[in-house]
């Protein structure tokens, strides 16, 4: 299959000290790393960590010009493995792709074979993309729950963060799977939007954001899945019931975790840590395999489609923490 020489993709420069700019530029072939495999990437989506390298947070992405992007579907157009042929579909998210190696945010990726995972059968590459990042941590959260002896008949579980990413797709699924769930949002005018994705009740940011300052709440929730970190995730585990499940994959409201022992020595909660970035490829496997079949959900109301050129609004805007849902970013274009 002869390759392009060139191809479009969104390029961040830093053009002074802390100064930086995103533009829609034409990248050569020969500008991405060495890889088994190069593919080319027909959907991607915009989650926040993105968005971080998107405007330089040094954090995420060291070098830059940088095309970001850590999630990627597509067809291998070359490849020097066995594992891969070409014409294979496969998904790439995680590991350093968009970090620091150019991303999906690209028309072509040049990975290690160790970073794809094949298409799942019953999945499009448009649907993969749907769920993304987000969804897949979606799917590790709710597999670590269930693992852990979570079950549709323990009593409610929240999902805090709940208009988001992770959130809106933990919500839709949990309730496929017939769980009591009760989702938590700072944003008022979507309770229709949670409620429509099977949310039992919606509770305010504040009811998630215990300040009282007390070493326990009243016992309420069975299990958790808590996307943004800080207080909110502190109060997740003071309000956990009698063994509960709490777990944790964000920080987007704080890294910090401000929390005494009473929750786990007391209460015998359980605090469950879920990354999607380096987990094992036996449960990267496993997550998509659920998510292309006894776990897969209508994606229409929560899915956004732009094109790349349309891309650079929804960055600002994720980052402000108004982006419902997900964003699907179309590369055929």
């Amino acid at each position: 299959m002869a390759l392009p020489q060139s191809f479009k993709a969104m390029v961040v420069s830093e053009t002074a000290e802390k100064t930086f700019v995103r533009a829609i530029k034409q990248r050569a072939l020969s500008d991405l790393p060495a890889g088994e495999l190069i593919i080319e990437v027909k959907y991607s989506s915009l989650n926040y960590k993105d968005a971080l390298s998107a405007t330089g947070n040094k954090g995420v992405t060291r070098k830059f010009p940088h095309t970001p992007g850590i999630d990627a579907a597509g067809v291998v157009v070359d490849s020097t493995t066995k594992s891969f042929a070409v014409g294979d579909q496969v998904i790439v998210t995680g590991f350093d792709l968009g970090v620091n190696t150019a991303g999906g945010f690209g028309q072509y990726i040049s990975v290690l074979s160790g970073w794809a995972v094949k298409l799942a059968q019953g999945l499009t590459s448009k649907d993969s993309m749907g769920y993304g990042t987000a969804g897949f941590t979606s799917a590790l959260c709710i597999m670590r729950l269930m693992a852990s002896g979570l079950s549709k008949d323990s009593g409610e579980v929240l999902v805090t963060g709940a208009t988001g990413g992770v959130g809106s797709v933990a919500v839709a699924i949990l309730a496929k799977l017939g769980f009591n769930v009760v989702a938590a949002t700072g944003k008022t005018s979507e309770q229709d939007f949670l409620s429509g994705l099977g949310a039992k009740a919606i509770i305010s940011r504040e009811e998630a954001n215990d300040t009282s300052g007390r070493p326990l709440q009243k016992a309420r929730w069975a299990g958790v899945i808590d996307t943004v970190g800080g207080n909110i995730l502190a109060t997740a585990l003071k309000t956990a019931k009698y063994g509960g499940l709490v777990a944790a994959c964000g920080n987007a409201m704080s890294a910090e975790l401000n929390v005494n022992v009473f929750p786990f020595i007391l209460r015998g909660v359980s605090l469950l840590g879920v990354d999607s970035v380096e987990v094992p490829m036996r449960a990267r496997m496993m997550a998509w395999q659920k998510l292309a079949g006894e776990w897969k959900i209508d994606l229409s109301s929560i899915v956004t489609e732009v094109s790349l050129e349309e891309l650079n609004p929804k960055i600002d805007e994720i980052l402000k923490g108004g982006i419902r849902g997900r964003v699907v970013v179309d590369l055929n274009g």
